[in-house]
């Protein structure tokens, strides 16, 4: 029996997202004849809405740490951005704040966009769709940890090429002077409930 290699899995579950997300469509049409269900019911006097509201709440909770724990979901960047267009670029002297800062930008989460997909340069978490793939104490896997330099410069996707971490009280208390969150010296930072860089662009 042959291996499935990296590329193949990869390829394959590209096409099943695509084929989930084309059916968005039918999903919207469902959740109207729920939706026209409820109203008839309230207006038959056999539930209040303010019952319904109550236990969508108590359903929703529960659907939600269901998914959180399967580690379900599909992302990419929204809007998307022509990463060789963007303009926005942040220029930071990274080499003199990385002695402080140990490149803490690169464990930040974030969603790749179809462009990075297609290039099949970038990798993406295969147990997170498609979350930048992550290495130990959460670093980029592109990320050379001796020169703290990224190995797929000309090709990082947006939210690197956006991002500005001067402002970011995740990693720093006061940029000017060198002086960190304390937090970024934890193995498991950051916390696993942060959006990371999704939406720095």
């Amino acid at each position: 029996m042959s291996t499935v290699s990296r590329q193949e899995l990869s390829d394959a579950l590209l096409f099943a997202h695509s084929r989930i997300n084309s059916n968005v469509f039918r999903t919207l049409e469902s959740s109207s004849f729920l939706y026209a269900l409820v109203e008839l019911l309230n207006e038959k006097g056999l539930l209040t809405i303010e019952e319904l509201d109550t236990r969508k709440a108590l359903v929703a909770e529960r659907l939600k740490q269901q998914y959180r724990q399967r580690g379900m979901g599909v992302v990419t960047q929204d809007p998307e951005i022509d990463k060789y267009a963007f303009e926005a670029t942040v220029e930071i002297d990274c080499a003199s704040k990385i002695p402080y800062c140990r490149a803490s930008c690169c464990r930040l989460p974030f969603a790749l966009s179809k462009q990075d997909l297609s290039e099949r340069i970038v990798h993406w978490d295969i147990s997170r769709p498609y979350m930048i793939e992550q290495g130990p104490a959460n670093y980029c896997c592109h990320l050379n940890r001796e020169s703290s330099c990224c190995t797929i410069r000309d090709h990082r996707p947006v939210p690197c090429r956006g991002y500005d971490c001067r402002a970011d009280e995740r990693i720093w208390v006061d940029f000017e002077n060198n002086i960190v969150n304390p937090d970024i010296l934890r193995d498991n930072w950051p916390d696993p409930v942060e959006e990371g860089r999704e939406d720095a662009a």
